[in-house]
């Protein structure tokens, strides 16, 4: 059995008692009997595995390692997922460098079997290192079954700044960006980007991106989610954008802007949520 988490509203409301109540929910998560069986067994096992076809002939440490990526729904594509992993990361060539979905590339250097003689299962701290990103991403998608935006905003926080501390551009931060589909969700709905964006080439989509950020942050670039400030605002105005957007759909010949006043306690609750 699995711990439900509890989101007993949306929107930033919601968001705010999550916050609240993250550690001891995510606690009760990680001591449900299903991630508990998960976790003992990938840590009592892992150190065994050698190679990229071990991982992907043994089920159960596979549905943890792509659980700790948000790949859960690739557990049936091993010749792909072990194509993956043997490529390795270090080479231009490599499966993993050519996927726009940087998941793959964050799998594939984890456990490192292209890329070192001994691939990073043998180390004392690897197991802790997947299972601890297992149990955070798992919790992510549980509230994900509750609200989908919830879980985005959840996802974002560790991913945003682990990219805007990445030693590259910040082209190349753009990039990654764009090439993780959660986070990319995220910039998309809070600066209210259309969907046709993604049609565009390349360059052109790094310069809408980069305007908006300027036009709504005052700064173009990523590192500027360095700081947690920065990053709850951008999940501030998503959640509202998105919860705006679901009412427009839910509440067809309504007004949008009445039903989120009046789910916001009216025109003062509103401002308080907007300027915080």
């Amino acid at each position: 059995m699995t711990y439900t988490p509890v989101v007993p509203v949306s929107g930033y409301a919601g968001w705010a008692f999550l916050s609240r109540t993250r550690a001891d929910q995510q606690a009760a998560f990680d001591n449900s009997t299903t991630i508990r069986r998960n976790t003992d067994y990938f840590a009592e096992n892992i150190a065994s595995v050698q190679t990229a076809e071990d991982l992907v002939a043994d089920r159960r440490l596979l549905q943890v390692a792509l659980g700790a990526f948000g790949l859960d729904e690739d557990i049936n594509s091993k010749y792909f997922l072990q194509k993956v992993l043997e490529d390795g990361t270090l080479k231009d060539d490599a499966l993993a460098n050519r996927l726009s979905d940087k998941r793959y590339f964050q799998l594939s250097k984890a456990f490192g079997f292209g890329d070192f003689d001994t691939p990073r299962t043998v180390l004392s701290t690897f197991a802790d290192e997947i299972t601890d990103a297992y149990r955070q991403k798992q919790f992510e998608i549980a509230v994900g079954e509750q609200d989908e935006s919830m879980r985005l905003a959840l996802g974002l926080d560790s991913a945003l700044s682990e990219i805007a501390t990445r030693d590259t551009s910040e082209n190349g931060r753009w990039f990654t960006v764009m090439g993780q589909a959660p986070v990319r969700r995220v910039f998309e709905y809070a600066l209210g980007m259309p969907a046709s964006v993604g049609a565009l080439d390349l360059d052109q989509q790094l310069t809408i991106f980069r305007d908006k950020a300027a036009a709504r942050f005052g700064d173009g670039e990523v590192a500027q989610f360095t700081d947690p400030a920065k990053r709850e605002e951008l999940v501030k105005l998503f959640l509202l954008r998105s919860q705006t957007e679901s009412f427009a759909t839910s509440r067809v010949g309504e007004s949008p802007a009445l039903t989120l006043l009046q789910n916001a306690g009216g025109a003062g609750g509103l401002l308080n949520i907007l300027t915080g």
